[in-house]
């Protein structure tokens, strides 16, 4: 199998997974990985206004940026992606456990329209050229009734030269949704939580 079909069906098994966790469980999730294949904008979810809203923030109309989540020095912002998705739950001892985040991304990165999916890691792939980009938690700020804003420091995977592969930070922006359940929950249950997102991604420069 060829590094592209490999992309294309890792993005198919995203979407169709969201899909599947839009309705409450991860019930039909395993069979959602053979789905059909697809990376066009409208199979992710995301529409055209959402990259409206990306380009919007690029040119400094976006959300305001907390000071605790704020980007050192010698970073500039390199894109602006729109996301939708679920933040996936299990049930552990019980109470709800983050697992991992399963959404579709677009927006612009260096100037130009983008799409990307988001996963386990946390991990952001290029729907265009595969370059992934992983992260480790390094701020937060807080947003009630929603998951928490984040500052991300990024760690390229070895060798990449795509659209991500020179990402120092990443932040979650304007949070909706996602916030664990409220509860008791039996043990091994999964559930997701749709949520939105804006995310920003810098590079040294």
């Amino acid at each position: 199998m060829n590094k592209t079909t490999s992309r294309t069906i890792k993005i198919g098994a995203a979407v169709a997974v969201a899909a599947a966790l839009v309705g409450g469980t991860l019930a039909s999730a395993n069979a959602a990985e053979q789905a059909p294949a697809t990376s066009d904008l409208a199979a992710t979810g995301v529409t055209a206004a959402d990259v409206s809203a990306a380009d919007a923030a690029a040119r400094g109309r976006g959300p305001k940026i907390p000071t605790e989540i704020a980007v050192p020095a010698g970073n500039k912002l390199i894109g602006v992606m729109q996301a939708r998705g679920q933040q996936v739950y299990t049930c552990t001892a019980g109470a709800w456990v983050f697992t991992e985040p399963v959404a579709s991304l677009a927006g612009l990165v260096n100037g130009r329209p983008a799409t990307a999916i988001h996963f386990k890691g946390p991990s952001w792939e290029s729907v265009e050229d595969g370059s992934l980009v992983t992260a480790v938690g390094d701020g937060t700020s807080a947003v009630a009734g929603s998951i928490a804003q984040l500052r991300l420091k990024a760690t390229p995977a070895a060798g990449s030269t795509g659209v991500f592969g020179k990402v120092t930070y990443i932040q979650r922006l304007a949070t909706s949704g996602g916030a664990a359940p409220a509860g008791a929950c039996t043990d091994g249950t999964r559930l997701g939580v749709a949520y939105r997102a804006e995310y920003r991604f810098y590079a040294a420069g």
